[in-house]
């Protein structure tokens, strides 16, 4: 193979080839210096190459088999497998012939060229001048980097920077790999694609777009960044609106701009038939150290009797809008703060109108939490420190009721000890909380199962209670103020303040007989101070606006208190592995023990209960010192807890685990046994001398398959009171769960019925990138409470539903996904047992198409109790 290197200079060149080709490509600033003219063209010696020399910015680069230059035609041909490098550029072909009259360079057989970005041009014959900059292809096929694909039958190049493809068409799908001549999934057929590469954008004339070679769409003209764009101003896809009996019928039109490298924002304007123009805006910038985000929607309703009036819906207001701000920031590698705070004019905006928010807590309540955080972790330290507002959104919640959180903060940090071995923990919390109003909830009548007072006063007539929502009067008449044990306290009004300090030492040792010891011992001092909110919202006693904050006085003994505490701990924790190896597997059974000795838990019920509101006595918690979730309620008295673990292990990876164990009072208060303000501890397992069994079995035989169960069942009857199962398969394409739960009731907590759901779900991976999937849940405790209310008062209530799988919802979700396409459809049914017995269903359709580089879009729309909500409240 020959090889030409064309420097400026033109010297030392060592073959005819060499010199020919410099004279005549000819770049600029190169002196080319002529033999005298042959009548037959000359072929350059084989092997011939330039000195070597440094690379020069527009220095050319000939490989081919052989160099023929045609004095009489005056052109050069590079024959064989001809390369040419030019600036980034790289043009291979056959032959590249170049005329030296018209300064023009062709290029024919398996022509191919590849610019500075990667893009790759094919076409059956190149015509382009001397720098690559400008010329025509004939049947141009095109390929970028990120696998955007363009065609014409013909194309034009106009000065390196713009290609014009007549008849052109863009696809970013890979052909297929058994008959690539057929038509991709998708694709843009036009009669003019103009490419910019100076703009980076893309320009469409006359398009049509084309599913399997079949015209779907017309476009008359529009415009797409090219592949080297992240970002760039204009509109996004459309997507339609469609809630006929709320909004109407629309669509949202969004717009990018690309107001610096590191800032942008996204305006979309919603244009609906019922309600106007709804405005959003978007705005984030990126700075050196972090980055923030502004976020505001805002519309004048055109017709808001469409939503229910104040307190259940907007319907009285004519301007509704949020605003919403969040921020992240890295101090240094260790340290960060930020915050994400959001307000709205209604409590219904964001689900009305489906307005982006981070806020958005996503539970069956859901609420908007706005924060302020301060946090910084190392290598055996955290520090957390947050400020919490939250706001309800749904008519169940009264704002007034909701606590804000100024603030609470967290610090843990561990330390090894060389004087007595072991690790040293520290840990710190401070909370401090302010409530308006308290929160009262109304504990069930045992004898009616289901209700606060008895039957015979429910009338089914309703009463607002002053908080947003209106409910049956007598559901609520014996808890407008506290009465220990006929209500729960959930919320104290006022403001509350804990602080709490706890240093830890633990050490494990083995003995010779492979036992493990383990002592621990700890101290926590806590100090409260707490001010009673005692106004009254109103001053008549028989309605319930009236809310009793001032019958908090039965759990303190001030409206103004400030207590303290002091929890010493000392235990020890016993642990004796036996290991056996027989076959194939590994077995280990390991005893355990653990006994914790402290003096009694002080002031129970005396001090508010703010974050110790959940406990779950299961596995998880069996050896825990302290099982209370939070830090306002702490174990006390002496107690022991043991059980038995036992662990299979297969070469093959086939898996066991088992542990069954007890909790054991020995003595002191049972701080279980004791209920506070909110009855935690009570029907928790843990408020008998001897609690509950509690036991746990996970099974995984192999990869594809895996089970867990965990229970709790009586001290003396062994009765189940809480089972959870959990079953996950994957075998190839199909993956498939399966949950269910099942609770006992725990009328001390609010619960006289029993809890018990199922869920299923299911994925299957199908051929040629589609995939199906689905959900089913049942509520398999519904029916006990429709028989309740239908007992209470069967003219009122002729009807229930009487089965215990009760669908609850179902789901169904049907997509495609490959290199260039994503779509999916999706169909959620949900069914509403109202308090009528009637059953109301509603059905969410979700449809999304995004085709890669052009955008996406979607359509959602909604019929029956989805519709019905979304007018109501938004849900």
């Amino acid at each position: 193979m020959a090889h030409a290197s064309l420097l400026p200079t033109w010297r030392n060149l060592l073959g005819a080839a060499v010199l020919i080709a410099a004279n005549a490509l000819a770049l600029p600033g190169a002196q080319a210096q002529t033999r005298p003219a042959t009548a037959k063209p000359v072929a350059a010696p084989a092997g011939a190459v330039a000195a070597p020399a440094a690379p020069k910015k527009d220095q050319l680069l000939v490989e081919a088999n052989e160099l023929v230059y045609d004095r009489e035609k005056d052109k050069v041909s590079a024959v064989g497998n001809a390369q040419l490098y030019y600036q980034g550029k790289t043009l291979e072909a056959d032959r590249v012939n170049y005329d030296r009259k018209t300064k023009r360079v062709f290029a024919e057989g398996n022509a191919r060229m590849t610019d500075a970005t990667g893009t790759k041009y094919y076409g059956d014959r190149f015509e382009l001048t001397d720098d690559f900059k400008n010329g025509f292809i004939d049947s141009l096929r095109s390929e970028a980097p990120d696998k955007q694909r363009f065609s014409a039958a013909r194309a034009e190049r106009v000065n390196g920077e713009t290609s014009v493809f007549e008849r052109g068409t863009y696809t970013a799908c890979e052909p297929c790999k058994d008959n690539p001549s057929s038509p991709p999934l998708w694709q843009v057929r036009a009669a003019r694609i103009t490419h910019k590469t100076d703009e980076q954008t893309v320009y469409y004339e006359q398009a049509t777009l084309e599913f399997w070679g079949l015209p779907v769409a017309y476009l008359p003209a529009f415009s797409s960044p090219d592949p080297t764009v992240n970002r760039k101003s204009g509109f996004l896809a459309p997507s339609i609106v469609a809630r006929p009996s709320s909004l109407g019928y629309g669509a949202a039109i969004p717009y990018f701009w690309a107001i610096a490298p590191n800032m942008d924002m996204t305006i979309t304007p919603t244009f609906l038939s019922k309600q106007g123009v709804l405005g959003q805006m978007d705005f984030r910038h990126r700075l050196n150290n972090g980055v923030y985000t502004i976020r505001a929607a805002g519309i004048f309703q055109q017709e808001p009797s469409a939503f229910l009036p104040d307190p259940l819906g907007a319907g009285n207001r004519r301007f509704r809008g949020s605003a919403e701000t969040t921020g992240l920031f890295y101090l240094n590698e260790k340290w960060k703060w930020g915050w994400d705070i959001a307000a709205s004019t209604d409590k219904y905006f964001y689900s009305n109108y489906n307005t982006r928010t981070e806020s958005l807590s996503n539970t069956y309540r859901r609420e908007s939490i706005s924060t302020v955080f301060l946090n910084g972790q190392g290598e055996r330290s955290w520090f957390d420190l947050r400020g919490y507002y939250f706001r309800p959104l749904t008519s169940l919640d009264w704002q007034k009721q909701q606590a804000a959180v100024h603030p609470v903060w967290d610090y843990d940090r561990r330390f090894s000890s060389d004087a007595i071995g072991g690790e040293i923990q520290v840990n710190a919390n401070i909370a401090s909380i302010s409530r308006s109003a308290a929160s009262f909830e109304a504990l069930p009548d045992a004898s009616t199962v289901g209700y606060s007072v008895s039957p015979s006063l429910f009338t089914g007539t309703t009463q607002a209670d002053g908080k947003g929502r209106t409910y049956p009067y007598a559901l609520y008449e014996g808890c407008y103020q506290y009465v220990p044990g006929r209500c729960l306290l959930r919320g104290m009004a006022g403001s509350y303040t804990r602080a709490t300090l706890a240093v830890s030492w633990r050490r494990s040792f083995i003995d010779p007989l492979g036992q493990v010891w383990t002592p621990f011992a700890s101290v926590r001092g806590d100090m409260a101070f707490v001010s009673m909110n005692t106004n009254r919202y109103g001053t008549d006693p028989a309605n319930l606006t009236a809310y009793g904050n001032e019958k908090q006085r039965l759990f303190l003994s001030d409206d103004t208190d400030f207590s303290s505490r002091l929890m010493p701990t000392v235990g020890l924790e016993y642990r004796y592995p036996f290991i056996g190896r027989f076959g194939s597997t590994t077995h280990q059974i390991e005893p355990i023990a653990q006994l914790v000795l402290r003096p009694n838990e002080g002031r129970i019920g005396k001090l508010p209960n703010e974050d110790s509101h959940s406990l779950v006595f299961d596995d998880t918690v069996l050896f825990s010192q302290n099982k209370f979730s939070g830090y306002d309620r702490l174990e006390g008295g002496m107690r022991a807890n043991y059980g038995l673990q036992y662990t299979i292990t297969g070469d093959s990876g086939a898996y066991v685990n088992a542990l069954f164990g007890q909790s054991i009072q020995l003595a002191g208060r049972n701080s279980y046994s004791k209920g506070d303000m909110i009855n935690t501890g009570l029907d928790s397992g843990l408020e008998s001398r001897r609690s509950d069994y509690v036991g746990r079995i996970s099974i995984a035989p192999n990869s594809t398959f895996s089970l867990t169960a965990r229970g709790r069942f009586d001290e003396e009857t062994f009765a189940l009171r809480r089972v959870e199962l959990s079953a996950n398969a994957n075998f190839g394409p199909v993956s498939m769960s399966s949950t269910y739960a099942r609770l006992a009731p725990q009328p001390n907590l609010g619960y006289n019925l029993r809890r018990e759901g199922w869920l299923n779900t299911l994925r299957v991976q199908l051929p040629n990138n589609w995939f199906v999937g689905g959900s089913v849940l049942f509520d398999m405790d519904r029916y006990l409470s429709d028989r309740s209310y239908h007992l209470s008062n069967p003219t009122l209530y002729p009807t229930y539903n009487n089965s215990p799988f009760r669908l609850a919802s179902t789901g169904l979700q049907v997509g495609y996904k490959d290199e260039c396409t994503d779509f999916s459809f999706q169909w959620t049914r949900t069914t509403s047992d109202y308090v009528s017995g009637t059953k109301t269903s509603g059905s969410l359709f979700l449809l999304r198409l995004e085709l890669k580089h052009l955008g996406q879009t979607q359509y959602r729309t909604t019929t029956g109790a989805y519709t019905a909500s979304e007018a109501a409240n938004g849900r």
